[in-house]
């Protein structure tokens, strides 16, 4: 599991969205700037989180799980029914 470094500090957060108002983008293969780091928090449902650098990795996220997305790394998102998430970004 991806841990988020000590000392991260939040600067923006997304809007919620659902299986029908995820943006394409993060459907697609997609990454953070270098020196970004991301947390997919999802409120309900579940969001499956590829990770496709160094290698493949599948994770379900729920309300229990949330996702760290390393910095550049390519990765993408798929909801898995109804779902409701947010994504923070931290420097």
């Amino acid at each position: 599991m991806k841990v988020m470094p000590v000392g991260a500090k939040a600067y923006k957060k997304t809007p919620e969205f659902t299986e029908g108002t995820v943006p394409k983008g993060l459907l697609a293969d997609h990454q953070t700037k270098q020196g970004v780091w991301g947390n997919i928090v999802v409120l309900e449902g579940v969001l499956e989180y590829t990770i496709l650098e160094p290698e493949r990795e599948v994770i379900q996220l729920s309300p229990e799980h949330c996702g760290v997305v390393e910095p550049a790394v390519l990765h993408y998102i798929t909801p898995r029914g109804a779902v409701r998430f947010y994504v923070e970004f931290y420097r």
